[in-house]
């Protein structure tokens, strides 16, 4: 039923329904009277000629009637005066001839021809504003009451009932007019926005009109809201942590006669029939604003296909890309479609599911291509970088989705954040479990050299992981509950130390075999040695004992302290046998000469290869050569001693180095990571 009087005033106010039904009461008019017996009364029986000027006339009368609008573009107020002048007078003559000559009861004909003329006089009020179109409807609404009345005086209710239709039927239709061009001409001056004068004089029910003037409100409107959004990004990018609470406050202080014309306007065309033409319009300028002003102007957000070939270029323009996402979901949930929000509640105020539709339409294109972009940003090959991103986006949204539930209940933008929000999750689950197929592959243009035994590249990829998955836990661990492919035993939070654990586990693997490159065992124990200790150092700086437990890591330095006893073996334990002894008399000058000579040749040797050897860091460095220094010197000492005893002076001439010569040389072990 609704639907019903939405069209029939749809088409009320329409111009075009107005001509036909003019053109068409004039024919019907035209064509009665021509029969009825006024006409034969007043102009006698028809002749040849008769019907051809009657037709010539008619033909004029229904051809001005069916252009009426035309009429409308003159300007000159002479022209309308001097043509209801005629009219006037037209109308006087008739009259009084008609009086004078018409006798007896009318016929049908003459009661139907003054009815069509009295509705083509309405119709015709509808299309022109030439002053006499309402003197005219009077008139023939006159006549056909007294018709009436000749025939049976009670049919004077009859005449009057009709009359009394087409007045409120046209003052209705009036009404809208002026409440048009009153909100027309307001928004002239308010908005200075200059129209020409020939649209002021069309009739202001025009479809072109109400839409000129929701245009012109809605303009007014994109600047307010531009300012306030453009200050409220500012705010933020200058401070994160600024919250926009202040959004609803600042609506208030919109001019309150845009936003009470705005209204207005919709309220008169949804009221005229015009709802889904004025929720199109609004929708579609609030939706370009939106997207172009505010998403690829603001933020940037060209396009939510990353096609980048080069790796490295990609990883940094998804970078970029991930920090505007980043703060165009959080501004945009937060402040710009609450704003947009409260201005669909205010302008479709008193049409709650028609205000509904256009808030979602005109937030549906940005929000695509936020989630778009947000579904897209974290693909790519498998890598840490790819899972922290997926793992970033998946907590933003996971954090927007009461937004989403409280801006757009039950609507697709809904459905698709969620969508999008259990993708990232899904995706992130899995990359995580497979994490340690891919976390160990590093390009060959990111390996350093490790001929010196350096930490290897990998082991500061694969720590650089599980720091930031472990920064990570809690939102890796709601994933894993969410969506949980592991066995309803294990518990998400067990899965992720079991996952870290066998990737510290792969990554101890791999580094043995890696040191089993090396052909110097005792480079090996310091290559091992740096991984391990860079592996303990990443564990102070972010207490992952906390998260894989001190036991583990308690292991780690017990493996670190073996490497460093290994490797003093194996390069230490055979200088120092040079060194050594034998607790009896038999000790020949020879057998010590022999001795000394191959403590200085490996010793020398030692210290030339091992100068360029770079361990972890200086504290370590102190520690090796200090340990060394204290098994090495007093066994120097007293071979030394025990040499001078034995050959007197002449040692000096196999004695190569003092003990301070030999702790200088031990202090230049080490300083690969300096040389090279």
């Amino acid at each position: 039923m609704n639907h019903t009087i939405i069209l029939i005033r749809r088409w009320l106010m329409h111009t075009k329904v107005w001509r036909f039904v003019a053109f068409v009461s004039a024919v019907v008019g035209l064509v009665c009277y021509a029969l009825s017996s006024s006409f034969n009364h007043l102009f006698g029986n028809w002749n040849l000629w008769k019907i051809i000027l009657y037709t010539i006339f008619g033909f004029i009368i229904s051809f001005m009637i069916l252009y009426a609008n035309l009429w409308n573009r003159s300007r000159s107020l002479r022209f309308k005066a001097h043509t209801a002048f005629l009219v006037l007078t037209i109308t006087s003559v008739y009259t009084f001839f008609f009086d004078k000559v018409v006798n007896g009861k009318p016929d049908a004909y003459s009661l139907i021809s003054c009815a069509a003329f009295s509705i083509m006089s309405m119709s015709l009020s509808r299309q022109s504003q030439c002053g006499f179109e309402v003197d005219l409807l009077y008139f023939f609404l006159g006549c056909l009451t007294v018709l009436l009345m000749k025939i049976k005086l009670p049919l004077v209710f009859v005449g009057a009932g009709f009359s009394y239709s087409l007045i409120i039927i046209r003052s209705y239709l009036s009404s809208i007019n002026n409440i048009v061009e009153n909100e027309y001409f307001g928004l002239q001056g308010e908005n200075s926005v200059v129209i020409e004068m020939d649209s002021l004089i069309r009739p202001s029910n025009d479809f072109s009109v109400m839409m000129q003037n929701l245009m012109t409100c809605t303009t007014a409107i994109h600047q307010e809201i531009s300012n306030l959004i453009n200050r409220h990004i500012k705010e933020y990018i200058l401070d994160r942590s600024k919250s926009f609470s202040r959004c609803d406050f600042v609506m208030d202080t919109l001019l309150l006669s845009k936003m009470h014309n705005l209204h207005e306007i919709v309220k008169l065309m949804i009221g005229a029939g015009y709802e889904k033409e004025c929720s199109r319009a609004y929708s579609n300028w609030r939706k370009v604003f939106l997207q172009e002003c505010l998403i690829n102007k603001i933020f940037v957000l060209q396009d939510a296909k990353i096609k980048i070939e080069n790796d490295r270029k990609r990883e940094q323009y998804v970078d970029t890309m991930m920090g505007r996402l980043m703060t165009a979901l959080d501004v945009t949930m937060t402040c710009l479609f609450p704003i947009e929000k409260q201005l669909c509640d205010r302008v479709f105020s008193g049409f709650s599911t028609t205000g509904s539709n256009c808030f979602i339409e005109v937030c549906q294109l940005a929000t695509f291509q936020l989630l778009n972009l947000a579904n897209s940003v974290g693909s790519g090959s498998p890598s840490k970088s790819c899972l922290l991103k997926k793992l970033d986006i998946f907590k933003q949204l996971h954090s927007l989705i009461p937004k989403f539930e409280s801006l757009f209940p039950d609507s697709t933008l809904l459905y698709q954040a969620i969508k999008v929000k259990n993708k990232l999750g899904e995706a992130s689950r899995d990359l995580f479990k497979d994490m340690h197929n891919f976390i160990f592959k590093v390009p060959e243009t990111d390996l350093v050299d490790s001929s010196y035994g350096q930490h290897h590249q990998m082991t500061i990829e694969v720590m650089s992981y599980v720091t930031s998955v472990c920064r990570s836990k809690r939102t890796l661990e709601q994933i894993l509950h969410e969506y949980s492919k592991v066995d309803n035993e294990v518990e998400a939070s067990s899965f992720f130390v079991k996952q870290i654990e066998q990737i510290i586990g792969m990554l101890e693997k791999k580094l043995i075999y890696e040191s089993e490159n090396y052909k110097d065992l005792a480079l090996r124990h310091i290559f091992m040695l740096n991984n391990r200790s860079h592996i303990e150092a990443v564990n102070k700086s972010w207490e992952l004992e906390t998260i894989l437990g001190n036991e583990w890591f308690q292991n780690n330095i017990e493996k670190i302290h073996k490497n460093h006893e290994l490797y003093k073996g194996s390069s230490w334990n055979k200088v120092v046998d040079f060194l050594k002894l034998e607790n009896n008399e038999n000790t020949t000058e020879e057998l010590l000469k022999e001795k000394i000579h191959l403590f200085n040749s490996h010793f020398e040797d030692i210290c030339r290869v091992q100068s360029v050897w770079s361990v972890y860091d200086n504290k370590l460095r102190e520690e090796i050569i200090s340990s060394v220094g204290k098994i090495l010197l007093p066994a120097y000492g007293i071979f030394v001693g025990r040499l001078q005893d034995i050959l007197g002076n002449q040692a000096y001439k196999y004695i190569k180095y003092e003990l301070f010569e030999i702790q200088d040389l031990l202090n230049h072990l080490f300083l690969g990571n300096q040389n090279i």
